[in-house]
């Protein structure tokens, strides 16, 4: 499957071909419970303008028992919406971050080779932190919904998101910032 990373201070972008039609990965998108099995659920208004839920429940991505490394556990629990910017159903879905002061997350989808190409561009980043923490993020969310919408389980999100923090620190050229 497709697994196109290319990265900067100021923004983000992935790519990456599911094993799933445009249909189940437009649900995991914005149906908050499957969002909730990737990445971060929590109520949605579901237009332009509308608020996209998230809860930070990283302790519950892992199907097995993993602990939350000490760093993220002051965050578990954290709820907070984003605002729906752009909405094309079952195409695009986009939406700010921290009220649009660490930019706006696009997400695209279209059906390609017997499957769903997905692209995920952050962009207005605010430099090599924002690059870092998020890269890493994205990076390992992606990796878990890839394993989802295929049927897959994912015994150790945390183990995804080490090697993904690996992997954006390399593309970046440098550790993180400050």
């Amino acid at each position: 499957m497709s697994d196109v990373t290319r990265v900067t201070a100021q923004r983000l972008r992935f790519e990456r071909l599911l094993d799933a039609p445009v249909e189940t990965v437009w649900a995991y998108l914005v149906d908050p419970a499957l969002r909730a099995r990737w990445f971060m659920g929590g109520p949605t208004d579901l237009r332009v303008g509308g608020s996209i839920g998230m809860t930070m429940e990283h302790d519950r991505l892992s199907d097995g028992d993993v602990p939350t490394p000490e760093r993220y556990r002051t965050h578990l629990g954290k709820c907070w919406t984003e605002r729906i910017t752009r909405l094309d159903p079952p195409n695009v879905l986009a939406f700010t971050w921290d009220d649009g002061a660490a930019g706006e997350v696009t997400i695209t989808l279209r059906a390609q080779q017997g499957g769903t190409l997905l692209v995920l561009i952050h962009d207005g980043l605010r430099g090599l932190d924002d690059a870092h923490n998020f890269g890493g993020g994205w990076h390992a969310h992606l990796a878990a919904l890839a394993r989802r919408v295929r049927g897959d389980g994912v015994a150790d999100f945390w183990a995804l998101h080490g090697q993904a923090e690996g992997e954006i620190e390399r593309a970046l050229g440098d550790g993180p910032a400050g």
